[in-house]
């Protein structure tokens, strides 16, 4: 493992930092098995956004953090909306005399706008493996980054601060084999190269090959379009779950509170957060009841074993 430090004097343009809710960011990282991956732009102005101007571009781990491969955006992208660009091979192919790169899944593929043809000497793009930085770029402008751009973090960033977020201990990865969505208080990319890239500040984590999120966004730059949304789309994970565990609720709608309720129908647990705390319940079967800030009420079951 190595750490490659860039000068500024040698690194690309960076633009003055964005004002909240005033250009795209990316909303969604998708690292997976089987070159499942993607990522998700937000639109949080209240305007139409035309895409020609933006790019996505890759910075290898290992390159140095020079000669990215770039994506060219297309289309447009309108208020509140978001555009899912990822990997496009459907077909297995033989690469190097070595090894087989296998085809992404049918139900990722569905969630696209935009892909890449699946051949990677074409475009390169979104073949990315944990380690390398993803930018979104405007024109000589940075307007988000994920990741470090000219850092090698081993096979992927983590939540370690021992070790400055990199693979240091090894398995512990945040940015390999996993769903990340950004948290719904971003209002803006960052637009700095980050001295250290912590991926747990702005990205709530989902389990590897999730891709119910893929396609919208929650942010609290635009609400109101959730008032007169009658369906609620979220994620109770990990459900079964072992006692002790830590069960995460994501959903684009903001949580007011959540009941755990025994067969009984006895109140066990509040929780004003997106967390059930499981180490202070019994195993069983619980009713949860997750109430959302504009009155909307849903109802779901949790095995604790």
């Amino acid at each position: 493992m190595k750490k490659v430090l860039l000068s500024l004097s040698v690194f690309f343009a960076i633009s003055v930092g964005a004002q909240d809710c005033s250009d795209l960011f990316i909303s969604e990282y998708v690292e997976s098995i089987y070159n499942n991956n993607a990522i998700e732009i937000y639109n949080p102005t209240s305007a139409t956004i035309d895409l020609s101007a933006y790019t996505i571009k890759r910075y290898s781990g290992s390159a140095g953090g020079v000669n990215p491969e770039i994506w060219q955006l297309s289309g447009s992208i309108a208020s509140g909306d978001v555009f899912v660009v990822g990997n496009g091979q459907v077909d297995c192919v033989w690469v190097d005399n070595s090894y087989w790169s296998l085809p992404v899944d049918s139900i990722f593929y569905s969630k696209l706008d935009d892909h890449c043809n699946g051949d990677y000497d074409a475009n390169s793009t979104f073949y990315f493996n944990g380690d390398d930085a993803m930018t979104l770029e405007k024109g000589n402008d940075i307007i988000d980054i994920f990741g470090k751009v000219g850092e090698d973090p081993g096979l992927g960033w983590t939540c370690d601060t021992s070790a400055g977020f990199f693979d240091a201990n090894g398995g512990a990865w945040w940015t390999k084999r996993k769903t990340l969505v950004r948290k719904p208080s971003v209002k803006k990319g960052i637009t700095a190269n980050p001295i250290l890239f912590n991926p747990t500040a702005e990205y709530d984590s989902l389990p590897d090959q999730t891709y119910t999120e893929i396609g919208t966004h929650s942010c609290d730059c635009i609400t109101a379009s959730l008032i007169n949304n009658t369906e609620i789309t979220y994620v109770m994970y990990p459900n079964p779950a072992n006692l002790g565990n830590i069960v995460t609720i994501n959903t684009k709608a903001k949580i007011d509170r959540i009941d755990v309720v025994n067969i009984l129908g006895e109140k066990v647990q509040t929780q004003i957060s997106n967390k059930i705390v499981t180490s202070n319940l019994a195993k069983g079967t619980y009713f949860i009841n997750i109430k959302f800030a504009d009155g909307r009420i849903v109802d779901d079951k949790l095995i604790i074993e």
